[in-house]
């Protein structure tokens, strides 16, 4: 079987040892086996990296936009805060699952071993 790409796993939010399986039951909850090859997901968390990426990635991304913006027409400033507010909330809840997909896809690479835990240890 090849490796999946952590990358590819977490856009596609799949299960990172098979690329197939589903990896969530809800929005950010992780299911507890995959259902197609039965690695054990819940054991592992992503704790809140993902949410700190997508701050790191929007802080430098969206802000420099929105100061341009802000010097380049003359609206109010409620209607700065309205479209921003906006855009940082979509974007974010649009990557926060890939996100979490993407380092739970990394853990899994590097750590292995505790996602593949013996039975006796379960």
């Amino acid at each position: 079987m090849s490796e999946i790409s952590p990358i590819q796993a977490g856009l596609r939010c799949r299960c990172p040892r098979c690329g197939r399986g589903g990896l969530y039951r809800g929005y950010l909850d992780v299911v507890d086996r995959c259902a197609v090859c039965g690695l054990e997901l819940a054991r592992n968390d992503s704790g809140d990296g993902p949410a700190v990426f997508l701050i790191f990635i929007l802080g430098f991304s969206v802000v420099p936009l929105a100061l341009w913006l802000a010097f380049s027409v003359d609206w109010p400033l409620w209607a700065h805060a309205i479209l921003w507010s906006a855009v940082i909330l979509g974007v974010t809840l649009g990557m926060l699952r890939p996100a979490k997909a993407f380092v739970l896809a990394l853990q899994y690479r590097h750590r292995r071993a505790d996602f593949e835990a013996p039975a006796a240890e379960r």
